[in-house]
């Protein structure tokens, strides 16, 4: 079942965040262009696609430190700092 755009809800009418709805809109364009088709890992391929730029958006907006990153995301300095590595934000 599709709506068109003009006819589809806006993220603020249904009370979900932009960032949700953002979400919901990408993840149903990858079912869609699955055509049938099983999906696999979604949960890794959503996490890694959301994870990388929020580090990122996050480290940028702290001027680099660390210590204020981690305490705006909630994790410890050495789990952000695995994080960063991981996504090669970080030597």
């Amino acid at each position: 079942r599709e709506m068109n755009d003009a006819a589809q809800p806006s993220a603020r009418d249904s009370g979900e965040s932009q960032l949700a709805a953002e979400v919901t809109q990408a993840v149903e364009t990858y079912f869609r262009d699955l055509d049938g088709h099983a999906p696999s890992d979604l949960f890794a391929l959503v996490m890694g696609e959301v994870e990388r730029p929020l580090l990122a958006a996050v480290l940028a907006h702290t001027d680099g430190n660390l210590t204020r990153a981690a305490q705006y995301l909630g994790l410890n300095r050495t789990a952000l700092r695995n994080k960063l590595r991981k996504y090669g934000l970080i030597p």
